[in-house]
């Protein structure tokens, strides 16, 4: 089931394919950053999905780190905030998710943290229970405390947490956008998938190189 559909050689590629074929599901082909408006969601890059000796290792997801750090260091420079993720369960919150896996992620396990290669200290961590970052969290509220009404959602896995984010903050009166070469999941069945589900009522599908360059012009005109 597994497989590296991402590499570094190849991603951007194989990310602007996935584009071509979701596109005709999409009524809604431009898209708009507004950065006053926006928040960077940075979802459960934990060594327990990179680290590649854990069974829960995803082979594309180092490919989508040099564009996660791009995403982070572009956002911070123009303050927009970035949160993270971290995935952390026990008996008591893991609910279904102690049912439908074998194993989940306990605070004790060493795998639990957010891999060094993108985090940066100081900056919010959500710790969340469930495949929606929203589920009894205090993402909204500090959200709406922040007055962001956009989100840029990338991170692992991209049909699970992503896709279950990106559901979450649409139904919330948020505008999600999932970058395709931002995010990664065990295959690219599973990816393709959630990718043209998503833009058929979720999300104009987008590139991270297209979220920089519209961050970037918006700063542009603004100091014009």
């Amino acid at each position: 089931m597994k497989e590296q559909y991402f590499t570094q050689n190849n991603i951007f590629e194989q990310s602007l394919k996935i584009k071509e074929i979701v596109q005709k599901f999409s009524s809604h082909k431009n898209f708009f950053i507004k950065n006053q408006s926006t928040a960077l969601l940075v979802v459960d890059m934990q060594n327990y999905f990179l680290d590649p000796d854990s069974h829960a290792f995803i082979p594309s997801a180092k490919a989508i780190i040099p564009n996660i750090k791009l995403l982070i260091k572009t956002c911070l420079q123009f303050e927009i905030p970035v949160i993270f993720t971290q995935h952390i369960n026990n008996e008591q919150n893991a609910g279904m998710m102690n049912i439908w896996w074998d194993d989940f992620i306990t605070e004790k396990n060493p795998l639990s943290k957010i891999n060094e290669d993108v985090y940066i200290p100081d900056l919010l961590i959500i710790k969340k229970t469930q495949y929606d970052a929203f589920y009894k969290t205090r993402l909204e509220q500090e959200l709406k405390q922040l007055n962001k009404t956009q989100l840029i959602i990338c991170g692992v896995m991209t049909n699970l947490c992503c896709e279950t984010t990106v559901r979450a903050a649409f139904v919330r009166g948020f505008e999600p956008y999932l970058p395709i070469d931002a995010t990664s999941a065990y295959n690219f069945d599973f990816h393709l998938s959630t990718i043209r589900n998503l833009a058929y009522g979720f999300t104009t599908p987008v590139l991270t190189n297209e979220i920089i360059v519209k961050i970037n012009l918006k700063c542009s005109s603004k100091k014009i």
